[in-house]
């Protein structure tokens, strides 16, 4: 029993946090799916990533929210409808609620369905930037969330390496724990300029933290993906 209470203590404290958490709030306000947005939205002005014109890949992009500020990056006036700018597509395993604007194909995209739909949408172009929200469900053991956290990394770069201009950028969430200085050593070893970074709309007791590779290494090779 005192198991369980303890439960509902931590659940009923979480709730108490998220409900008045400010980056919720602002969510709420701004017409995003979801706080994630703020991740993006700080990494971005921080290192001017997105740009007008762009072809801007979302791996593991439902609720929507990062395509949701994507899309309005691209637009002229930073509205979530009319104009676009650029080119979204988004991706997830998952489904998602349609974002005007945006091009959105379900199902992992190693499968050679999914691939030949990329394909069709990207119309031989490659991106400029890559994003990746992309997270395991998480166990509790730490080792064996560090391995799958480690295996999504490396689907995205490997991604990147495929279907991203040289001097592209892919932004890709990484736990700080086990396994994350071979996951800088990764990006060092594909990108010429590696970033890590922790927005504030990352919660301060999370161990979420973000890696930002700019400019592939021309030594780094393309997968199969």
């Amino acid at each position: 029993m005192k198991v369980k209470t303890q439960s509902k203590k931590v659940n009923k404290a979480w709730l108490n946090d998220h409900v008045n958490d400010t980056y919720v709030k602002l969510a709420a306000r701004e017409g995003y799916r979801a706080r994630a947005a703020y991740k993006l939205k700080e990494i971005d002005e921080v290192l001017g990533l997105i740009k007008p014109g762009h072809l801007v890949v979302d791996l593991g992009s439902t609720p929507g929210a990062w395509s949701q500020y994507v899309r309005r990056r691209l637009s002229p006036t930073g509205a979530a409808v009319g104009e676009l700018n650029g080119t979204i597509v988004a991706l997830d395993v998952l489904p998602m609620d349609p974002i005007e604007g945006v091009h959105f194909l379900q199902g992992d995209f190693r499968e050679p369905e999914v691939l030949a739909q990329l394909q069709a949408v990207l119309a031989q172009r490659k991106a400029d930037v890559v994003v990746s929200d992309m997270a395991p469900n998480l166990s509790g053991i730490e080792s064996a969330d560090a391995a799958r956290m480690a295996h999504l990394v490396e689907l995205a770069i490997e991604f990147a390496q495929t279907h991203m201009k040289p001097e592209g950028a892919l932004v890709a969430k990484v736990f700080h724990g086990s396994g994350y200085s071979d996951l800088v050593k990764l990006f060092k070893s594909s990108f010429l300029v590696v970033k890590p970074m922790k927005p504030k709309a990352s919660r301060s007791n999370s161990s979420e933290n973000f890696l930002v590779g700019i400019g592939l290494k021309p030594s780094a090779e393309p997968s199969s993906i």
